[in-house]
This record gives C-alpha cells, sequence and structure tokens, in this order.
C-alpha cells in the first residue's frame, strides 16, 4: 500500500480593480510538481468576500466577455442592501464572488493538473479596488 502525501501552501496574486482575472495555473502546476504528487487533487480557495476562482479558456475574448457577464449578473451601481450598512460601494462585488465561488477541485494526474486543451485556473477579483489575494492550496495524493 502506497503511502499518501499531504502539501498545503499558500500563494498571493495581485489584481486591479474588478473584475480582475489572473491565470493562476503555472503556479498551481509548480506547487504540484513541488508536492512531488502523481495522481491525487488540488483544493485551492481564494482568501476573501469578494474574490472568486474558475476556470476558462485564458485568452483576451474570454477574459472580456467572462468579465461583461460577471458585471451584467451583479451590476455595479444598482442597489445592495450592503450598501446601507457599509457604504464602500462594493456590494455588487461580494454578489459577484459568491456566484462564482471561493474555491475549486482539480485532479492531479501524472503530476500535473488534468486540465483541457484550452482550460485554465484563473482567480478574480470583484472588488472596487485593487487587491493582493491570497489562494489557499492544498495537495493530496501520492
Amino acid at each position: 500500500m502506497s503511502s499518501v502525501a499531504l502539501f498545503f501552501q499558500s500563494i498571493d496574486v495581485r489584481l486591479d480593480m474588478g473584475p480582475d482575472i489572473c491565470d493562476i495555473t503555472p503556479e498551481l502546476n509548480r506547487l504540484v510538481s513541488e508536492a512531488g504528487v502523481e495522481n491525487g487533487n488540488l483544493a485551492a480557495a481564494i482568501v476573501g468576500s469578494t474574490g472568486s476562482i474558475t476556470t476558462i479558456e485564458y485568452e483576451p475574448g474570454v477574459v472580456e466577455d467572462l468579465k461583461n457577464a460577471i458585471n451584467r449578473l451583479a451590476q455595479p451601481g444598482d442597489h445592495y442592501e450592503h450598501e446601507l450598512a457599509w457604504h464602500d460601494g462594493n456590494g455588487h462585488s461580494h454578489v459577484q464572488a459568491a456566484l462564482l465561488g471561493p474555491s475549486i477541485s482539480l485532479p492531479v494526474r501524472g503530476g500535473r493538473l488534468k486540465l483541457g486543451t484550452w482550460q485554465q485556473v484563473v482567480a478574480i477579483n470583484h472588488d472596487n479596488k485593487p487587491r493582493k489575494r491570497a489562494i489557499e492550496v492544498t495537495i493530496v495524493g501520492n
């Protein structure tokens, strides 16, 4: 019976005012390699209530399409109850992040993330100001 490895690390990304989208695939694959896991699972979670993680084809057209779709889902400038309490102009940011979600789970196969040819993992800042985002990564496997 082979033993199971557990690896965890935090990575930081700097993102502009939202929605801003950053490809984190190379960094995640670097961590998989560092963990020495051939087959298993990677879980990544962005810290903060106005950030999210998903996958897309990371090319300029899709990135712009996703930004536009995110802003249509929860438009900046609309009425948000959050603004009554905090008056910080980012009610839409919280709703956008909640709709996309803060985490992702991905298979690791052959010592790399198992992704489609045109699939990359992206971190998104939805806040109305630039943010440094921590992403907590846990890799389990053998």
